[in-house]
């Protein structure tokens, strides 16, 4: 499947097998843009805009997930959504 990268824009060869890891660039096409982009979210030029849920209620699993999909932009979480053949809620 061909995406194109969120931040540079390039178009990449996404492979992914169900039940296996994300490649470790997802949802970036290289190890540089994926850089990049944590260091904006270091500088705050990103923020999360929304309340995070009561995570006490959340078991390990959950709140993992939880914490590594607060993570991503909007447009990252509907390309996962995408990907998975699942809802995702992204607000």
């Amino acid at each position: 499947m061909e995406l194109k990268c969120s931040l540079c824009k390039t178009t990449y060869e996404f492979i992914y097998i169900k039940g296996e890891p994300l490649p470790p660039n997802f949802p970036f096409c290289s190890k540089r843009c994926k850089s990049i982009d944590l260091g904006k979210w270091l500088n705050e030029e990103y923020c999360i805009s929304t309340p995070l849920p009561k995570t006490e209620k959340l078991t390990e699993i959950e709140r993992k997930i939880l914490t590594e999909f607060q993570d991503l932009t909007e447009f990252q979480k509907e390309t996962l959504a995408r990907l998975l053949g699942d809802e995702v809620e992204t607000e």
